[in-house]
Formats: structure tokens, sequence, C-alpha cells
């Protein structure tokens, strides 16, 4: 159950790219998680675009029109990563972005984009008016 949140600056993506990356982002989340592929999963595991007025890189206002840099934050329940999870979260986050970028390269730097993974702590997530834990969300995904 990933909450991903994608900070951009502002009119740098086209709406393929919004697409390519919406389309993806979550989808690859889920498979490092290793969240079944569900309805039900799906319908837990949100994208929300942050589209940012102003972007600032070591205190210098990055100029409109230079490449976009990213970074995107990655909620899911404390308990369920593992180094090994976190990496593949890590790779494929940059996969989809590199892939949805005309320059693919420069996600090889540190400069592009950087993957924040939040763990919330168990007892944190809520919905439908009740505190949720990982066994809820576990029950609810894997239910026939």
């Amino acid at each position: 159950m990933p909450f991903v949140e994608l900070f951009v600056p502002k009119g740098s993506l086209d709406e393929e790219s919004h697409e390519a990356i919406g389309g993806r982002l979550v989808s690859e989340v889920m498979l490092a998680e290793g969240a079944p592929d569900t309805e039900v999963a799906r319908s837990i595991s949100w994208l929300v675009v942050n589209e940012i007025d102003a972007w600032f890189v070591g205190g210098r206002r990055v100029p409109a029109g230079e490449q976009p840099r990213y970074v995107v934050r990655v909620g899911v329940p404390a308990g369920s990563m593992d180094d090994g999870k976190r990496r593949d979260i890590v790779r494929r986050v940059t996969r989809v972005l590199a892939d949805a970028d005309p320059h693919p390269e420069r996600f090889a730097g540190p400069t592009a984009a950087w993957v924040h993974i939040n763990e919330v702590p168990e007892g944190n997530w809520g919905a439908a008016g009740e505190v949720v834990r990982i066994e809820d969300i576990v029950a609810l995904v894997t239910a026939p």
C-alpha cells in the first residue's frame, strides 16, 4: 500500500511524460514491495504529482527550461521493508523517471532525482475513520 508523491518543477512535464510516469510509478513500487497485483491492492496504492512553482538548488533558483529535478517520496508501512526492497524501490523509481526523460543518462548521477522512502510507524496509517495496521492491509489485499 504505497503512497507516492512526485515533486517536479511546474511545467517541466508534458502530458505524455505525466502519463508515462503516472502509469508506472505506483506499479513499480508495488512490485518492489511484494504487494499482490490485484484490484484491491491497486485501489489503495496512490500517486500524487506536486508541481512546484519555485525550485532551488544550493540557494540558487533553478531557471525555467533547465532539465527538471525530481523528488519522489514513497510512504510504506514500517516493517514492510528490508534493504533489498528499499534498493529495489529506488532503482525502479529512478528507471521510471529516466524512461520518461529525454536525457535518461543523467539519472546515473545524484543531481536528477532523489527518492525518499518514508516508513510510516505502525498505528500511524488510518482509513475509514480507523487506525489501519499492517495486518489489516495484508488481510485486505490478500482476501479472495
